[in-house]
């Protein structure tokens, strides 16, 4: 984390300051449970103000998925001709307002963001040593201020966030509950953002017995409704509670985000 490398200077060290700030906020202020506050609160900011990247890529996505018929036309008319078909494509994006690129462009935009935010909260929490990564904490640290003056108490609502589900034989059974949560969570999340015209194109292959190469990439997107939230609940059984806590909280936020999105549209 005291790596003076690029990333680290543009990224995981802002990140870190911020999420000390709201720290020391926290237990400025006397709250209980001040990291684990600390880190819902920090998610929370971070969605707050990738929200206009999310939102515009939700809607390229909605207006995607309006376009799926008059896409199919277009494939199945002009089947034998790749060239005219993207041709074709391409006039029908334009007569619609739509960049396929912009869907892109937002993801580009959260990637660092999250990956360093994951980064410090892997640094964070999942640490045996508290008093040494305070330490290497406080000399990235912009101001005095920020300062961490006492090794933080690192147990939200009773539970160490350091402690992983898989560890549940010495912690407690209630722990398997969080990797539950996480795929529940993750599911319901990507099951919104999955069309419904894509959900109709894969039962509609299904009966006819089709594999048509150009609605594989459907497909995969049905499958991954599935897959996905399975890979992340197993992933989140052997990370640290603190660890599940930021993706659960940036999870519940997308899913309200995605519908205030689809609302703003009806």
């Amino acid at each position: 984390m005291t790596d003076p490398s690029i990333w680290n200077q543009l990224f995981v060290w802002p990140m870190t300051n911020l999420l000390v700030a709201i720290y020391k906020l926290f237990l400025l202020v006397g709250l209980p449970g001040t990291l684990g506050l600390a880190i819902i609160a920090l998610t929370f900011l971070i969605r707050l103000i990738l929200y206009p990247f999310t939102a515009a890529q939700i809607k390229s996505t909605q207006k995607m998925a309006s376009l799926k018929p008059h896409m199919d036309k277009i494939r199945e008319k002009f089947k034998k001709d790749t060239m005219r078909q993207q041709q074709e494509m391409a006039k029908l994006y334009k007569e619609h307002g739509i960049n396929p690129a912009a869907g892109c462009l937002p993801l580009l935009i959260q990637f660092p963001v999250f990956i360093s935010l994951y980064n410090v909260l892997l640094h964070v929490v999942s640490s045996s040593n508290i008093a040494q990564t305070t330490e290497e904490i406080n000399k990235i640290l912009y101001f005095p201020g920020f300062k961490i003056d006492k090794p933080w108490d690192p147990t939200f609502l009773g539970i160490n966030l350091g402690s992983r589900p898989s560890d549940w034989q010495h912690v407690g059974i209630f722990l398997l509950a969080v990797p539950v949560i996480t795929a529940a969570l993750q599911y319901f999340q990507t099951r919104m953002m999955t069309p419904q015209a894509q959900e109709k194109v894969v039962e509609k292959l299904a009966k006819e017995k089709q594999t048509d190469v150009n609605d594989f990439a459907n497909i995969m997107q049905k499958q991954m409704l599935y897959i996905f939230p399975v890979m992340i609940g197993f992933a989140s059984y052997s990370f640290p509670i603190g660890l599940s806590l930021y993706w659960n909280t940036f999870s519940l936020f997308g899913i309200i985000q995605q519908y205030l999105v689809q609302r703003e549209k009806a």
